[in-house]
């Protein structure tokens, strides 16, 4: 795979007299949620790196002190020209990192300052595996592999020749159940996403882009293990919940979440993880694909519900439109 190509690469000549300590993902939006996983991943796993995630304004603003010759910056910007993200791998840079950075743009700003670019491919008939969340994981386990030799990588690779088709028959099962979540809540303005572990990223992703930005509805993520420490008070018979239940260790906390909306709540939608089939990966690693899972199937929910309330995915009134 090229994520190995350029991580023996920058292993065998950046890290060759400085070795890797610390690995910085930094992006903005969308991009920056396809970070969470490999956060969640090297946050766990990882016993000599430490990992950092940051927009990428902050990460220009308020930079951390360990930035230096033993840090990996990764850097992701879809279109490749985001200015922040721009000014993150300008900065990284100068500050003597090592940097890989992802777009989906050959002529992006962005490639100015990479040691190495991964140019993804981007669409619906794209196999998921060459989509940014399952690229920056795959670097930051096959750095792992290199640093620490992890146990985990084989089980790794077999779960990515996996999960597409997984996806496929997911997207399948699903089909008609996007039709119905589009026809039942089209008028609500206010939607509530639970999820835990690795995935809870999603959570937050499908609140603040796939809701807020591309739907102009109201929307907030919650984890599921801090459900009951606060936000359980809003829940009634009025607002709809989105719980992505994952496959994996931290199913438990999104459990006892349905167990209470079950009682209470008339409106939540489960998506679950096991029941589309996850559970056929490899248990050592099948908590981080569980995001990876739920970013395509939610889609398919969100492209329902855009087109029975006439609200394209693409409208904005700001974003790209005025200055900010």
């Amino acid at each position: 795979m090229q994520t190995q190509t350029i991580i023996a690469s920058l292993m065998s000549s950046h890290f060759q007299a400085t070795p890797l300590r610390q690995i910085f993902l930094v992006a903005c939006g969308g991009s920056l949620v396809d970070m969470y996983p490999s956060h969640y991943f090297l946050s766990e796993q990882s016993d000599i790196l430490r990992s950092w995630m940051m927009t990428a304004n902050e990460f220009v603003y308020a930079t951390p002190k360990a930035l230096g010759a033993s840090s990996l910056v990764i850097v992701c910007s879809h279109g490749g020209n985001t200015p922040e993200s721009v000014a993150a791998a300008k900065l990284a840079k100068a500050r003597g990192a090592a940097t890989v950075t992802l777009t989906h743009n050959a002529e992006a700003q962005l490639l100015q300052w990479a040691d190495h670019n991964l140019l993804y491919q981007w669409g619906d008939d794209t196999p998921v595996t060459d989509n940014p969340m399952a690229l920056i994981l795959s670097l930051c386990v096959d750095v792992l592999r290199q640093v620490e030799d992890y146990a985990g990588w084989q089980d790794f690779q077999q779960g990515f020749t996996q999960i597409d088709a997984v996806i496929r028959q997911g997207r399948t099962q699903v089909a008609d159940r996007c039709t119905d979540f589009a026809d039942r809540y089209q008028h609500d303005s206010l939607f509530y996403v639970l999820s835990s572990g690795a995935s809870y990223g999603h959570a937050y992703g499908f609140a603040i882009c796939s809701l807020m930005e591309m739907q102009r509805v109201d929307a907030a993520s919650i984890h599921s293990g801090e459900f009951f420490h606060g936000p359980f008070e809003v829940t009634d018979n009025h607002v709809p919940f989105i719980l992505l239940m994952n496959e994996g260790r931290t199913r438990e906390l999104d459990q006892r979440a349905l167990s209470f909306l079950n009682r209470y709540n008339d409106k939540t939608v489960v998506v679950d993880a096991r029941e589309l089939g996850l559970n056929a990966l490899p248990a050592s690693v099948v908590d981080y694909f569980n995001p990876v899972l739920f970013y395509s199937i939610m889609c398919d929910y969100r492209a329902a519900l855009a087109d029975i309330r006439q609200h394209p995915l693409s409208t904005r009134r700001y974003m790209g439109v005025v200055d900010y």
